[in-house]
């Protein structure tokens, strides 16, 4: 119990899980209490069943079937429930010893059966139970050594036809689908323990076919099916721990599923995890046939995913490098990656070699990954190459006519003390962008960002009056020069305002305020401070139905 208290629930769950928990405290319903846990109902969105374990081996925890809770979160339901119980701390004590008892009594009272008093007890509850009856009828043919009673048991789980309708398994139903599949599952590892894991291994197999061609009828959407799916991988695994299959035949499956060659994909099978299975020899099959599958299609995706898995297990950078260099990307992201490879490899003089390589193979640099030209500029500035890293960004420039890409030549062009140089070429690209028709709008708002980021206003307004400029454009203008020309600022702000008088909404208010703080402000500077009153007044009269404008207005001083 010492692990329940306020100040960790807000620890396990965080402070916006916490603040949100506190809103469902009227929501949680069925609370029953047992030694050591705690379960409830709480309605959310949904009906979550949700469990506290108080004294676990790392102290308070809890689990909800909420979609938050199932990703391994400590979620808002669990806070609810958590602090439900903090109220009753007083009389959780003799609640738990109560749990306690009760346990102690019915375990009590079976020992005392007779054996037939048992039996009945339990054919009375398999009568009730349909899980319990499945399970403890895959437990009787696995101990009667009858394969094709449990192979038929567990295609019985995985059919979707009792929780289909039309043939497809909605929302609502797919946890209870997930948990019949589930038994499927315990019943493999069930195999396992008691001495028959080949038998395990071939109804693994089977079963993850049965999986996948059922996932594609039912509505997923909480990963239910895919959590069986890692279970009945864990399943496969043991079974083969166990077993100790045919290294060669093995190494041959786990190739085929790692590449889609069966259909079963819902299990996700690392062929790592069998390295203590397969061995040395395995480990060779399983390198040997996907060096095979991968020189039949370097191109293909799992073939490259599992022949790169393998060479970084095995510290082999020049396989790793030979499987990126076998598809390269036209626009030099696998260049990238291979250099990233070898600077982890300390090997920067390739990885160099490679990155410049990626740019000089670029058909187009407009289209090049512009990480790549990030990588290389950097590279250079540490090896004190500035002029190469201010031509790659001149280059850069010269394809992609962006702000960004401006920025960029300006910060390298400094740092190599050229930018006046630079930047006189630059502009002159946009000014020439900007002057071909097809090209006007695009090319002149762009020298205008540059200009204003660059903090030139008198040539970006100037280059807004040649070219056109946007509003968003012109409000920035009129901001950052209306100290020095407030008439023309003014002229901006009414513009600009005059539109919104003609909408609603407090967005729209709030945007047509923030434009008369700024027309009041060049009344002021040009000394007309009378005209405004009278552009105010009206604007009042005309606006005075917009209850909200006219309270913002007041809020404001206006």
């Amino acid at each position: 119990m010492r692990g329940l208290t306020e100040a960790n629930l807000k620890m396990l769950a965080g402070p916006r899980s916490y603040e949100r928990g506190l809103g469902y405290l009227d929501a949680v319903s069925g609370v029953e209490v047992g030694d050591g846990w705690v379960t409830a109902i709480v309605h959310g969105t949904e009906r979550y069943e949700v469990e506290l374990t108080l004294d676990g081996p790392g102290g308070l925890s809890g689990e909800c079937d909420c979609p938050y809770g199932m990703e391994g979160n400590f979620c808002k339901h669990l806070v609810a429930l958590g602090l439900t119980v903090l109220a009753q701390r007083e009389s959780l004590p003799r609640q738990r010893k109560a749990a306690r008892d009760r346990a102690q009594d019915l375990d009590g009272w079976l020992s005392a059966l007779s054996k037939d008093s048992l039996l009945a007890l339990l054919r009375e509850q398999i009568a009730e139970d349909r899980q319990l009856r499945r399970r403890l009828e895959l437990r009787a043919a696995s101990a009667r050594g009858d394969l094709a009673a449990v192979r038929a048991r567990i295609r019985d789980l995985l059919d979707i036809s009792p929780f289909a309708q039309y043939g497809y398994v909605e929302y609502a139903d797919a946890r209870a689908y997930a948990d019949q599949a589930g038994q499927a599952v315990s019943a493999i590892g069930a195999l396992t323990g008691s001495g028959r894991a080949d038998d395990a291994i071939t109804l693994a197999r089977e079963a993850m076919k049965l999986l996948a061609d059922a996932v594609e009828s039912v509505d997923d959407s909480d990963g239910w099916l895919g959590q069986v799916g890692a279970d009945l991988a864990g399943a496969h695994l043991g079974a083969c721990r166990a077993a100790r299959p045919d290294p060669e035949e093995l190494a041959r499956w786990l190739v085929g599923h790692a590449l889609g060659d069966v259909d079963d994909g819902l299990a996700d099978i690392d062929p790592l995890d069998y390295e203590d299975v397969l061995g040395e020899e395995g480990m060779a099959a399983l390198r040997r046939l996907t060096v095979e599958a991968w020189r039949g299609n370097r191109r293909g995706w799992a073939e490259k995913y599992l022949m790169e898995r393998l060479a970084k297990a095995g510290g082999d950078v020049d396989a790793v490098i030979a499987v990126h260099a076998a598809d390269l990307a036209p626009n030099g992201h696998t260049h990238l990656v291979i250099a990233h490879e070898l600077d982890t490899a300390r090997r920067p003089g390739e990885a160099l070699r490679w990155a410049e390589r990626g740019i000089h193979d670029a058909r187009d640099l407009a289209a090049v990954d512009t990480a790549l030209v990030d990588y290389l500029c950097d590279r250079y500035a540490q090896a004190d190459r500035l002029p190469d890293a201010v031509a790659l960004r001149r280059d850069h420039f010269g394809a992609r006519r962006t702000l960004i890409a401006y920025q960029q030549l300006r910060a390298a062009a400094r740092a190599g003390d050229c930018w006046p140089a630079e930047r006189e070429g630059a502009l002159a690209l946009l000014r020439a962008d900007a002057e071909q028709q097809q090209h006007s709008r695009y090319g002149g708002l762009i020298l205008i960002d540059a200009l204003l980021d660059d903090k030139d206003i008198d040539a970006a307004w100037q280059a807004a009056i040649e070219t056109g400029a946007d509003d968003r454009q012109w409000l920035t203008l009129a901001d950052q020069a209306r100290a020095a020309r407030p008439g023309d600022a003014l002229a901006v702000y009414r513009r600009l305002a005059e539109p919104l008088t003609q909408q609603t909404g407090n967005a729209i208010y709030e945007q047509l305020t923030s434009l008369l703080l700024s027309i009041r402000d060049c009344h002021r500077r040009l000394g007309t401070q009378d005209e405004f009153t009278t552009y105010l007044t009206a604007l009042r009269a005309d606006q005075k139905r917009k209850r909200n404008l006219m309270r913002l207005l007041d809020q404001h001083g206006l």
